[in-house]
């Protein structure tokens, strides 16, 4: 999985873009592709992983998820042993 940063997601038309780590293309980003429950949507600047996969017109980020809260604030000097 590739971790990024949302550039842009409008819900009217369910779809925006992602910004790849270490990448300068931005990742088409469908309502479709996000894996979550409920209402599905994306804020501009939230982290989330993906896969990127070609498209017919570019790259797409699949797969999409954020991080869960919990994750969020789990402290990240504590691994697992």
């Amino acid at each position: 999985m590739v971790s990024g940063k949302v550039k842009w997601f409008n819900n009217a038309k369910g779809y925006g873009f992602i910004l790849a780590d270490g990448r300068d293309e931005d990742l088409f980003a469908h309502y479709s592709a996000i894996q979550m429950d409920g209402y599905k949507t994306l804020k501009a600047g939230q982290p989330v992983s993906f896969d990127i996969i070609q498209g017919p017109k570019g790259l797409h980020a699949v797969n999409i998820s954020a991080p869960s809260a919990a994750a969020e604030q789990a402290d990240p000097s504590q691994g697992e042993a």
